[in-house]
Order: C-alpha cells, then sequence, then structure tokens
C-alpha cells in the first residue's frame, strides 16, 4: 500500500508539472538563471549559437528534474520516518529509479554503504576480488593535487 501512494504521489507531481507547462504564460520569470544555463551550454565547444527559447526550456527541465529528484528523496525520508532528507536520502532515491541511473556513478559512496548499495571511499585493500570492486571507483583526493588550465581535464 505504500507503494501504491509513492507511485499516487508521482502521479499528481506529473499531473501538476502538466497543468502548470499548459497554464503558462509568463515567460519571463524563471527558478534558474537563464544566463548561467546559457553559459553552461556554451562550455560546449560544439554549440555557437543558442536560441533565446532554448534556456528557457532547459531552465524548465532542470527544474522538473530537480523536482523530481526531491520528491523521490522525501519519499524515502519520510519511510525512514524522519522529517529532514539528507543526502543518503538523495543516493537512494537515485539507486532505485531507473531514470536516474546515469547518476550512479557521481553519488557519493558514504552515502550508500549504509544501505548497502555501495562501498566506501578509499583505497581497496590488497588481496581484494576484482569482482569486488565497481567498474567505476572515485579515488582519494589528495591536497596537493594537480592544477589544471580551465577546461583541461587531469
Amino acid at each position: 500500500q505504500q507503494q501504491q501512494q509513492q507511485q499516487q504521489q508521482l502521479q499528481i507531481f506529473w499531473a501538476n508539472q502538466m497543468h502548470d507547462i499548459e497554464q503558462t504564460s509568463d515567460f519571463k520569470n524563471h527558478s534558474l538563471p537563464l544566463a548561467r544555463i546559457k553559459k553552461i551550454m556554451k562550455a560546449d565547444e560544439d554549440v555557437r549559437m543558442i536560441s533565446a527559447e532554448a534556456p528557457v526550456i532547459f531552465a524548465k527541465a532542470c527544474e522538473m528534474f530537480i523536482l523530481e529528484l526531491t520528491l523521490r528523496s522525501w519519499i524515502h525520508t519520510e519511510e525512514n520516518k524522519r522529517r529532514t532528507l539528507q543526502k543518503n536520502d538523495i543516493a537512494a532515491a537515485i539507486t532505485r529509479t531507473d531514470i536516474f541511473d546515469f547518476l550512479v556513478d557521481i553519488v557519493p559512496r558514504d552515502e550508500l554503504k549504509e544501505e548497502g548499495l555501495g562501498i566506501p571511499r578509499g583505497p581497496v585493500p590488497v588481496g581484494t576480488p576484482a569482482e569486488a570492486i565497481p567498474y567505476y571507483y572515485v579515488p582519494q583526493q589528495h591536497p596537493a593535487a594537480q592544477v589544471a588550465p580551465p577546461g583541461m581535464i587531469v
């Protein structure tokens, strides 16, 4: 029954989103800064020009993405009988939802270990079998990390 309530919450969320989109007439006010979105879009060297409508659509898409991830995270918070959304709730929402698979590799592993879904950060112990090591491993950050020019990946 709890799962049905969660599905109903998500259906109501998306119905409200569709209603809001259909009723929108003021395209001047946005939740996210269009200049920042345009700057991020221009960071791709393949992008030459950006129409005026593109950042507006991206802003709405980003807003909807954030709202859905927040709702799914809040569902996890309530399942654990808490009233404060935590990082591990976001991590759980990401791991539970197929459409968020693209984020699994960047979810902090520390938040996943309490649910038994990930590995803690840090060095891999010697003798660990290869199948126990995930295909993507986030190394520890070192204080004397290399600094590269903007746009260069080290």
